[in-house]
């Protein structure tokens, strides 16, 4: 043991670095990234990402800077912000970084992504906190509280679609989650719930979208003989499975696949493509633009 002595010094609460993040995407022009760092110079504050796009094709200009200051004048961070945000036309969003995104997990009998979630989420992979996890089945009760998450029985039918979704919404706000991820939620929401939800709600489909939309994608692909199968996360837009794509991931498969082997083998395309959508959403990397994202690894 040391002694007090050679101990190493505590620096108590207010001297640890707040972590923030700034994304921004404007018409592209001279001295955005210097104005950005003015500002970030200006409060005493150190960058510790950058990651800038140039969409030369539409002239848009695309940025994410991660960086800390100890003892930031948020407030004053901020009003600096709307001022370079009003000179170049951007839309810029400022969040904290050190802090885990809440999300409310929706699921149905298929229990890979959950199980995924739920576990990162506990062994602090991700950067979110799980608040509640809802499900049109009883079934996964039982893991979902061992994981020491609330557990929404929240049946639905073609009748009771309205009074669930009032539901679903009232679970969202009185956890103050701030997205909502369907982990092969096996109900199609409403446009009025969608547009809600807006931007804010991601998706897995179990095909490499835009081919085998809609239901039982494996056996659309078993019919056509794919060489490759393929999981999409994508937020959900009142289209259905046409919402901005944010993450894909394929896995090769053969003549030999039956429509139960190619589900199989795709679970773990399904599985990774979510998780990653999930952790680029919950870092702020991600920029809707057009009904497209722009994703700032």
């Amino acid at each position: 043991m040391r002694s007090p002595a050679t101990a190493p010094a505590y620096y108590g609460p207010m001297n640890v670095p707040h972590s923030s993040v700034v994304t921004l995407h404007c018409q592209d022009r001279p001295g955005i990234v210097a104005a950005v760092s003015a500002v970030l110079a200006r409060h005493g504050c150190s960058i510790t990402e950058s990651k800038t796009f140039e969409d030369r094709l539409n002239e848009k200009f695309f940025a994410r800077f991660a960086f800390t200051g100890a003892g930031t004048d948020q407030g004053a961070l901020q009003r600096d912000f709307d001022a370079v945000a009003a000179e170049f036309g951007m839309e810029l969003r400022l969040v904290p970084a050190d802090e885990k995104l809440k999300v409310v997990v929706m699921v149905s009998k298929w229990v890979h992504c959950l199980r995924d979630l739920l576990y990162r989420s506990q062994a602090g992979h991700l950067p979110i906190e799980i608040t509640a996890v809802v499900s049109n089945h009883p079934d996964h009760r039982s893991l979902t509280e061992w994981h020491g998450v609330p557990f929404h029985h929240v049946p639905v039918t073609k009748d009771t679609k309205p009074e669930a979704e009032a539901r679903l919404l009232e679970i969202v706000e009185s956890t103050g989650a701030e997205l909502v991820v369907l982990a092969r939620y096996m109900q199609v929401l409403s446009p009025e719930l969608t547009e809600r939800l807006e931007g804010r709600c991601i998706n897995i489909h179990h095909s490499f979208l835009p081919s085998f939309k809609g239901a039982k994608p494996y056996h659309q692909a078993f019919a056509r003989g794919v060489k490759m199968v393929g999981a999409t996360a994508h937020y959900v837009n009142s289209d259905l499975d046409e919402g901005p794509i944010i993450v894909q991931r394929v896995a090769e498969v053969d003549h030999s696949f039956s429509p139960a082997d190619l589900q199989r083998h795709g679970q773990d395309a399904e599985v990774a493509a979510l998780t990653d959508a999930v952790r680029v959403h919950a870092e702020h990397r991600v920029i809707l633009q057009d009904g497209r994202t722009v994703v700032l690894r």
